[in-house]
């Protein structure tokens, strides 16, 4: 039963039962987060997956895509940004900044500048909008207070928000719907939640956190369907 669920994460998951238009595409571009199986989280756990059924619910018919590759990075995303649009999304939801953040053990800075970084978002953006696709950018879950350290020797946490804040000015620079995850999760954290509880490790989400994911970007991507 996993592998068939996993096999229908890989080409799409398509609502059944759901009467009027074809469904729309929403494609989910991304690292390890956005992939989401792992350890703990199997398919129908994913944002990926609960988005479609959610939305299903409301009966706006979708079928979502989740191209997430674990470890990637805001220009390999470019790189193979060929090959998404080839899937002829309606939407694309962009979601990095974890590992192009990340300072790697004998490294002194990130993988991906914060200019670079920059660049990356708006040129994906330009890109996706030019062949007609809808793009919705996120920012990255928190990283848990129990992370460990980067290769510098800083929570990551501390790197990572300065990539959020592009991430937020870029959205408001080219006037693209943002779902802020980082905000949430950090909101839910000063108030008291130990967010380490809705991931496997401190930084991936488990199926608590990829619930968080969804209940958050619901109204972007229902507001973007209905458009």
């Amino acid at each position: 039963m996993r592998i068939i669920l996993a096999l229908a994460l890989a080409v799409g998951l398509s609502n059944r039962g759901v009467s009027g238009a074809p469904p729309v595409k929403i494609v989910t571009l991304g690292d390890s987060i956005t992939r989401g199986v792992r350890g703990g989280v199997k398919a129908e756990d994913t944002f990926a997956y609960q988005l479609q059924q959610s939305l299903a619910k409301e009966n706006l018919k979708t079928n979502v895509v989740n191209v997430g590759i674990g470890g990637e990075r805001t220009d390999q995303a470019l790189n193979r940004l060929g090959s998404i649009l080839k899937l002829r999304p309606s939407i694309v939801t962009i979601m990095y900044g974890t590992n192009d953040s990340y300072v790697d053990r004998g490294a002194k800075d990130a993988r991906i500048s914060p200019e670079a970084f920059r660049k990356n978002l708006e040129k994906l953006i330009a890109d996706l909008r030019k062949a007609g696709v809808t793009p919705i950018l996120m920012t990255e879950p928190r990283w848990g207070d129990k992370a460990g350290k980067n290769g510098v020797g800083e929570h990551p946490n501390l790197r990572l928000e300065r990539y959020v804040k592009v991430c937020r000015e870029v959205a408001v620079k080219t006037k693209t719907p943002l779902v802020d995850h980082f905000a949430h999760w950090t909101a839910a954290n000063s108030k008291g939640t130990d967010i380490g509880t809705w991931t496997t490790d401190q930084c991936h989400p488990n199926p608590r956190g990829h619930a968080e994911i969804t209940k958050l970007m619901l109204p972007t991507v229902r507001g973007a369907l209905r458009k």
